[in-house]
C-alpha cells in the first residue's frame, strides 16, 4: 500500500478558508489603466502627437502658423495663472446651465409622458429651440439681460444642452413594457405610482444618456456665448482669452487655450459616463460586466 504524504490544510483554526491577502494599491490602479478602452485611446493620442511635432520640425512651420506640442505645453505652464482663472469661469457657466438643463429638462419630460397633447404641443417647440443657432439669438439674450451677461451666458449655454435631455427622457419613459404598465393598472397602482416605480425606472438609460450629450453641449453653449459676448475683464472666460489670443497673433496661447477646453470637455465627459456606470451597473445590460 502506498501512503501519499497528508495535503495542507485548506481551512484554518476556526474552519473557515485561510483570507486571501489584498492586492497592492499599484497592482489595482495598473488593473485599472491597463484596460483596453483606457489603453488604446492614449496610445493614439501620443501617437498623433510625435506625429504633429515630428511634421512641425521636419517642415519648419512657424509657431504662428502652428505650434508644436511642445511649445503649446511650455505656454500653457508660462500663463497658467492667467488661462486658468478664466477657465474656472467657463466652468461656473457651463455647471449652472448643465444643471439647470437637467432638472427643467426632466420635469418637461415627465410633462410629456404625462399629457400627449403637452408633448404634441410643445416638443416641436423645443426642437425649433434646438435649430436655432445660438449665435444668432445670443447677442439679443445678451441684450435683454442688459447689465447681467453672466447670467446671459448662463442662458444660451441652457438652451444648447436642454433638448438632448428632453429628447432622450421623453423616448425613455415612453418606451417602458406596455406589459408592465398592463400588471401596473391591473393592480390598481395610480398614475404618479406607475410613474415613479416604473416608467422612471425604466427610464434612467435614456435620461443618463442624455445627460452625457447635454454636458458637452453645455460646454460649447457657453464658449460661443463667450465668443459672441466678447467680455474682459476678471470674469473673462476662456473664450475671451483664445479670441485676445487670435488677435494678437499668439498662436502658442491660443492653442494652449483650446486644450485646457478640450482637456475640459473630456472630463465632464468621462465623469457622467463614470456617474452612468455607476448607476447601471447592477441592473442594466449596458452597464453589466459580461463573462467571457
Amino acid at each position: 500500500m502506498i501512503l501519499k504524504e497528508p495535503q495542507p490544510s485548506r481551512v484554518n483554526a476556526q474552519g473557515r478558508p485561510p483570507a486571501i491577502a489584498p492586492a497592492p494599491k499599484f497592482a489595482r490602479w495598473w488593473s485599472e489603466i491597463a484596460r483596453p478602452e483606457v489603453l488604446a485611446p492614449l496610445v493614439v493620442g501620443l501617437l498623433v502627437l510625435l506625429l504633429w511635432e515630428g511634421a512641425v520640425r521636419w517642415l519648419a512651420v512657424p509657431p504662428y502658423l502652428l505650434p508644436g506640442p511642445l511649445l503649446v505645453l511650455q505656454t500653457l505652464i508660462e500663463e497658467w495663472s492667467e488661462l486658468f482663472p478664466s477657465l474656472l469661469v467657463t466652468l461656473l457657466i457651463t455647471v449652472l446651465a448643465f444643471l439647470a438643463a437637467t432638472i427643467s429638462g426632466l420635469l418637461l419630460a415627465v410633462l410629456f409622458a404625462q399629457s400627449k397633447w403637452l408633448e404634441r404641443s410643445l416638443f416641436p417647440y423645443a426642437v425649433i429651440l434646438q435649430t436655432t443657432p445660438i449665435v444668432a439669438i445670443a447677442p439679443l439674450i445678451i441684450i435683454w439681460f442688459k447689465n447681467n451677461t453672466f447670467a446671459a451666458l448662463v442662458v444660451c449655454a441652457w438652451i444648447v444642452a436642454l433638448f438632448p435631455i428632453v429628447a432622450n427622457t421623453t423616448l425613455g419613459l415612453n418606451s417602458t413594457d406596455r406589459n408592465l404598465q398592463n400588471l401596473f393598472q391591473l393592480y390598481g397602482a395610480s398614475r404618479w405610482q406607475t410613474l415613479w416605480h416604473l416608467r422612471l425606472p425604466s427610464a434612467m438609460p435614456y435620461f443618463l444618456g442624455g445627460l452625457r450629450i447635454s454636458g458637452g453641449l453645455a460646454l460649447i453653449g457657453a464658449v460661443v456665448a463667450e465668443f459672441v459676448a466678447g467680455t474682459g475683464g476678471a470674469r473673462s472666460g476662456i473664450a475671451y482669452q483664445i479670441l485676445m489670443s487670435s488677435y494678437k497673433l499668439q498662436i502658442p496661447r491660443m492653442f494652449a487655450a483650446l486644450a485646457m477646453t478640450t482637456v475640459l470637455g473630456v472630463l465632464i465627459f468621462v465623469s457622467l459616463t463614470w456617474l452612468s456606470d455607476r448607476l447601471l451597473r447592477h441592473w442594466h445590460e449596458s452597464a453589466l460586466q459580461r463573462e467571457n
